[in-house]
């Protein structure tokens, strides 16, 4: 199962109904958290997030709306005593204030990280089968996008098979992708249709540029800043953020299925105005609020 649990909509500023951005993600078997700003802990606890279960925690960048809350997490799960290694993805260029934060103040580390520094854009390799990858976005100081993606998987189609292949030898020809049988070759791809891959694009605090397109390309679903509405194109531009209306042309140009809006300005109390003028671009669009859940649509068997 997928699904996004959206923590924080606010930019800078964060008020009585939006908390600062942070996103949730669980993917299958992974629990995923995207940019935990100041006071995600008691988000993740209010929204019934399984602390304990996170393995990765992405940083988009430094400022301090995208990463504030990143010691109460760390904090918390050493109190908890979780066993499993969490690996944090963020800039390279940051990394004195990762280490700031991490340290900022006394507690007992029972927890083991596993640091993942960007130093340039592409394909992130962890310690999982996720695809996931990077791109740099354009907002004045060192910020990256990400891409998450499913790993390559196969169904077999049992009229393509040929009689008397035992069950025990398809498990090897997944794992190898050819084995011998009946002294002919038997490849994975010829008995086998790949499984569709589902794809999230995350892309926070960038004015527009070719990488967002990119993040959003074919995305099931694709989380997308929208700090202004689009009278106030300039001041987005000013300070290197997206309108409503710009984040709907990059998903509707890109193929993406859902956007969904966050990040919005405290200029603007009310959240349905900036998916009301995205919508006139991109139909499939939703303006995030705290605490809303987007499962991901179920993946048909191909055959």
């Amino acid at each position: 199962m997928k699904k996004i649990i959206i923590l924080g909509t606010a930019s800078q500023v964060p008020s009585r109904q939006r908390n600062h951005v942070g996103l949730f993600l669980r993917w299958d078997t992974e629990d995923l958290l995207f940019d935990p700003g100041e006071g995600t802990q008691r988000q993740l606890i209010r929204f019934k997030v399984p602390v304990n279960k996170i393995k990765k925690i992405f940083i988009s960048h430094f400022h301090g709306d995208h990463c504030l809350g990143l010691p109460g997490i760390i904090q918390r799960l050493s109190l908890n005593q979780v066993k499993h290694p969490v690996e944090i993805i963020y800039p390279k260029t940051g990394e004195k204030f990762l280490k700031n934060l991490i340290n900022c103040a006394v507690f007992h580390n029972n927890l083991k990280i596993i640091y993942h520094p960007i130093e340039e854009q592409g394909e992130i390799k962890t310690n999982s089968d996720i695809k996931i990858q990077a791109y740099l976005l354009e907002h004045g100081i060192e910020t990256f996008g990400y891409r998450i993606t499913d790993p390559i998987t196969w169904n077999i189609v049992p009229s393509k098979l040929p009689k008397g292949l035992r069950k025990q030898a398809l498990g090897e020809l997944k794992k190898k992708g050819v084995i011998d049988f009946q002294g002919k070759k038997i490849f994975l791809h010829e008995v086998a249709v790949p499984k569709k891959r589902q794809i999230f694009g995350y892309c926070i605090d960038t004015k527009l540029c070719e990488n967002a397109y990119k993040i959003a390309k074919d995305a099931d679903v694709f989380v997308c800043e929208s700090t202004y509405l689009s009278s106030e194109e300039s001041l987005a531009l000013n300070y290197n953020h997206l309108t409503a209306t710009q984040a709907g042309e990059i998903a509707s140009k890109s193929n993406s299925k859902q956007l969904i809006l966050t990040h919005f300005s405290q200029r603007y109390s009310k959240n349905d105005l900036f998916e009301e003028e995205a919508k006139k671009i991109h139909p499939t669009t939703l303006a995030a609020y705290d605490g809303m859940e987007i499962v991901f649509p179920q993946v048909k068997r191909q055959t």
